[in-house]
């Protein structure tokens, strides 16, 4: 009988047995107590037999260790979180952290259990990790972890935090990503590396646009938009998300000092898809589904992905590939087989000493084969004909002890859940020495036809790979086996073919290129001569050092309502790649049409999301405010000049109407006060300046003012009928009350009431950050601004008729719970 026939017989099974009472149907379904319903699922059972006779017989776990193994497995996954390390203020949200919501845990106890006061975790740098014994579910349901859990919500929606596994925190630190370094991330979806990795080109806050980039792959469109939520919290210009299979990543060129050249990589993360049996603490589900099949089919797509990277690796560069599961098929198998095919162009790097505090297993230099029935396999002479199709000679350890012991396994590191109270996880770091051995052929001297050259030896990779060949390069990807001077012809007689307009990077043909999940709109640069800018330059007072030539659209025709920013070096990329890979997004906004503004010089207006970017290189319209005007600011949305220091006052009377940047500087005298510099974007009216911030930022800077924000939500309302009433009172001057209006027609000259006044569903580009547009409409006046509103992803300025229902997979509440942590969703990493 076939598995959805089972599935339908057993209720009218169970309905037959259980003839009509209320408690029978209870027991049946699930448990009924004075609690209610719990969940209509009879509770799974963390046993798997099988599960523990193959990783016994492996001996993964140290002798004398297997009791407390299991155990840990069956315990929930701890909390942990992540302080986003490159901000300014990390260190205000670690000391807001500690002194505050940390202390309000001591003596606290949460359904007979008390809460232990979160510890960082000893190996992750600065303190800047931490993990508590609380679990997901508590943290969500408890009444006393109200404002806790409502703080990791805002700060986690701001980029400050992330809610991220302990394990998966490891790939990242072990990568030594520099600022400098070209990072591909392989399999990055939902995105919780990728910010990391976005962290790490950022370590110096002092400068906008770091030389490195990090360009984040995923197979899945959907997720991939996930994956853009993700990156787009931490607003840099230097993240490109695109939409391929990791197995056969198209080759990227980039133009340098005019000659075509491949881009090689610095970095490479691989963390492949797996079984996920490290992950059954918060996937209770593995338990029962659990069998070696699942790890039997996914070792050869993780060899192909594993092997495309190494490729793809610049002599001299690092690549980390990981999983969560323990199997050694998954694990060791994948790295034994991609070095014994390397021929010594890859070695295992010894990490020991890079993460001190880090609990470890080496890797395993010896396993077996078993079939899902159980049936073991030493070598792969044992296996029997018909099992070659589910077996391959890849999974198992190489048979000469030499080239065994000269591969160093154990260098690689398994996690155990019992060690560190983590997940199941591991890791190997991979050193790049040489060409892999179907790219070592020298360059074809220059004016060599390319048909005196020899045949092309494929690549294991193209050789093993299932899936259809990429066709992202219209036709003419180079192989893997390809010279690099060869691609580079090819792709000059794709650029020289005419039919492509310059500084347009639009998605690659659908004749050419099967088209999954949506299209997306073009990436247009600005050309030097376009009149748009000027106006901008002046109003602004633009440093001559501003890269004008960064700045995009995401339409050709019509007028440009937004302006995105990519650094240089990913210009680069997109320009000389736009007809070999799908660019799902790239860029963070900086300015936002505002129709009203072209009162006064200037159509746009300055976008918060890109704000800490763009301000080095403005020289004009700054003002210069107090700790207690940006309180004021934040937390009224009108306030007139007189409510403002006089200071600021001086500052703001003589300049013209329109967009401004507001700019809180420290004073290190005054140690109590907020010690992290704040740059704002507003709007300065006839009489009033309001500030144009997401509402998770607005929040965040309240508190680390030491404001109390928990009960903003219910406030709200009382808070904006409370401003009107000001706004239209008697004793207010008349000319201030024009003034107000006047500073809402940014707002509202352009769209419906309840929009964005800058967002546009034809520009934005799907599953672009909610915050950086819902929520820049000032404070009160978009409902759509409220996470607990909009499900988290979606646009409340989308057109439905633009864009198609479901085109954003965030945009469904049942696929990413509001206020869930987007890192943890999706299939397990």
């Amino acid at each position: 009988m076939g598995r959805r026939s089972r599935g339908r017989r057993l209720p009218q099974q169970q309905q037959q047995q259980r003839p009509g009472s209320a408690e029978d149907g209870a027991e049946g379904g699930g448990k009924r107590n004075e609690t209610g319903w719990e969940g209509g699922y009879p509770e799974i059972v963390k046993e798997n037999k099988l599960f523990e006779h193959y990783y016994q017989e492996l001996k993964i776990v140290p002798e004398g260790e297997w009791e407390q193994f299991m155990e840990a497995l069956r315990e929930p996954l701890p909390a942990t979180l992540r302080i986003t390390g490159y901000k300014s203020h990390a260190k205000e949200i670690l000391h807001c952290l500690k002194n505050k919501y940390f202390k309000e845990l001591e003596d606290l106890e949460v359904d007979g259990q008390k809460v232990e006061v979160p510890q960082p975790l000893s190996w992750y740098p600065e303190e800047l990790a931490w993990h508590t014994n609380l679990s997901r579910k508590i943290l969500r349901k408890s009444p006393q972890l109200e404002k806790f859990h409502q703080f990791l919500v805002s700060e986690t929606e701001s980029g400050n935090i992330s809610r991220q596994e302990a394990v998966s925190m490891i790939p990242p630190l072990l990568l030594s990503a520099q600022p400098h370094h070209k990072i591909l991330d392989m399999c990055a979806a939902p995105g919780s590396k990728t910010t990391q990795l976005i962290e790490m080109l950022h370590a110096d806050m002092t400068v906008p646009f770091p030389e490195g980039f990090v360009i984040a792959n995923d197979v899945d469109n959907k997720r991939c938009y996930l994956l853009v939520h993700q990156a787009k919290r931490l607003s840099s210009p230097c993240i490109m998300v695109v939409n391929h299979d990791a197995a056969c990543l198209p080759r990227l060129q980039m133009d340098v000092n005019g000659r075509k050249e491949v881009l090689f990589y610095d970095r490479i993360l691989c963390d492949v898809p797996c079984s996920g049996d490290g992950t059954m603490r918060k996937n209770i589900d593995v338990w029962k589904k659990w069998t070696t099949l699942n790890s039997l089919q996914l070792h050869g797509l993780q060899l192909r992905i594993a092997t495309r990277g190494a490729e793809q690796l610049v002599e001299g560069g690092r690549m980390v590939y990981s999983t969560c599961s323990l199997n050694p098929i998954e694990d060791e198998a994948v790295i034994a087989s991609l070095l014994e095919k390397s021929e010594g162009a890859l070695e295992l790097a010894d990490v020991s000493s890079e993460l001190p505090g880090l609990k470890w297993m080496p890797g395993l230099t010896q396993w077996k084969v078993m079939t899902r029935d159980g049936q073991w396999f030493p070598a792969w002479d044992d296996v029997p004909q018909g099992r070659h199709t589910q077996i391959r000679p890849t999974m198992f350890p190489p048979k000469d002890p030499e080239s065994l012991q000269a591969m160093h396994l154990e260098r690689c590191l398994r996690i155990l859940p019992h060690h560190q109270n983590t997940g199941g996880f591991f890791v190997a770091v991979l050193v790049k020495k040489s060409p892999m051995p179907w790219n070592r052929r020298p360059p074809k001297p220059q004016g060599e036809p390319a048909d005196r050259r020899g045949p092309v030896q494929p690549s294991p990779e193209d050789r093993t790979a299932q899936s259809p060949p990429d066709t992202a390069v219209l036709g003419s990807k180079p192989d893997a086996g390809i010279s690099d001077a060869e691609a580079d012809e090819r792709a000059e007689g794709l650029e020289n073919d005419g039919s492509k307009r310059d500084g347009v990077c639009g998605p690659p043909p659908s004749k050419k290129m099967k088209l999954f999940g949506f299209k997306e709109d073009p990436f247009v640069f600005i050309p030097e001569d376009d009149p748009l800018f000027p106006p901008i330059q002046k109003f602004y007072a633009l440093d001559p050092s501003f890269p004008k030539m960064n700045l995009l659209t995401r339409t050709t025709e019509g007028k440009k309502r937004q302006l995105y920013m990519v650094s240089k070096e990913l210009r680069n990329v997109l320009l000389n790649n736009s007809e070999r890979m799908k660019v799902i997004n790239t860029g963070i906004k900086v300015w936002c049409r505002n129709n009203s503004g072209e009162e006064f010089d200037c159509a746009f207006r300055l976008a918060q999301e890109g704000i800490y970017t763009l301000y080095p290189f403005i020289n004009s319209r700054i003002i210069t405010v107090s700790i207690e005007d940006v309180k004021i600011l934040l937390t009224q949305e009108n306030p007139f000049f007189r409510k403002l220091s006089s200071e600021t006052y001086n500052q703001a009377k003589d300049m013209a109407k329109g967009s401004v940047v507001l700019k809180y500087e420290p004073d290190p005298t005054k140690p109590d006060t907020l010690q992290c510099p704040i740059v704002l974007c507003g709007w300065r009216g006839k009489a009033s300046i309001r500030t144009f911030v997401p509402k998770n930022e607005r929040l965040h800077y309240l508190r680390m003012m030491g404001l109390e924000v928990l009960a903003e939500k219910k406030k709200k309302k009382e808070g904006a009928v409370a401003t009107n009433e000001n706004a239209a009172s008697p004793g207010a001057p008349g000319d201030e009350v024009g003034a107000e209006q006047e500073a809402e027609q940014p707002a509202s000259l352009e769209v419906p009431m309840g929009c964005d006044p800058a967002s546009d569903a034809a520009e934005v580009p799907m599953g672009s950050d909610p915050a950086s547009d819902a929520a820049e409409v000032p404070m009160g006046s978009d409902p759509a601004s409220d996470p607990a509103e909009v499900p988290m992803g979606s646009d409340p300025a989308s057109d439905p008729a633009e864009v198609p229902t479901g085109s954003d997979p965030a945009r469904d509440p049942a696929e990413v719970p509001m206020g869930s942590d987007l890192a943890e969703a999706g299939p397990p990493r």
